[in-house]
């Protein structure tokens, strides 16, 4: 069976609308965290929800301090998010617009909070034992999904263009 792929129109459409839709999940689930996790909740072996505050990139990477720092996060963020979204609208590739969407989505929500509040709201705790992965959010995971399918792809279409058809 071969797989029918969408039109370019409805690639792109469904590309903005993942984007939104990231953010809008982003924005609701940190909503949530910021009225209900006035205490930390184990929720198993590996994962603990904790609300916590980054004033840096993702997994609290390059704090960024005051004002001057919070705007220039902000602006190389939302020159991120544009640059994904202008590859949403010319990409020709469907897989590449929903990796592109992931990023752009997971931007934009995590624009969202430091406009807002300075900081981005983090909640998600993973950890083996007393090893913690830095405190993330669900921007913060798309962001990670979409980079690893736009390396995987990139790569993946690299070597698709190395390859050389043999007929005998």
């Amino acid at each position: 069976m071969t797989k029918t792929p969408l039109p370019s129109s409805l690639a792109r459409t469904l590309g903005f609308a993942l984007a939104g839709f990231v953010v809008v999940v982003d924005q609701s689930t940190k909503a949530w965290a910021r009225a209900q996790l006035d205490e930390p909740v184990d929720l198993g072996p590996f994962l603990n929800l904790i609300l916590g505050f980054n004033r840096g990139v993702s997994f609290g990477l390059l704090s960024a301090d005051g004002d001057a720092g919070r705007w220039l996060l902000v602006t190389v963020t939302g020159l991120i998010a544009a640059a994904m979204l202008v590859a949403i609208g010319r990409s020709r590739r469907q897989s590449m617009i929903f990796a592109l969407a992931l990023v752009a989505g997971g931007a934009l929500g995590n624009i969202v909070d430091r406009v807002r509040s300075g900081a981005v709201t983090d909640f998600i705790d993973v950890h083996i034992g007393k090893a913690h992965w830095p405190t993330f959010n669900l921007a913060d995971a798309a962001i990670v999904l979409g980079v690893a399918a736009l390396i995987f792809l990139s790569a993946r279409n690299a070597r698709d263009d190395g390859a050389v058809e043999i007929r005998r």
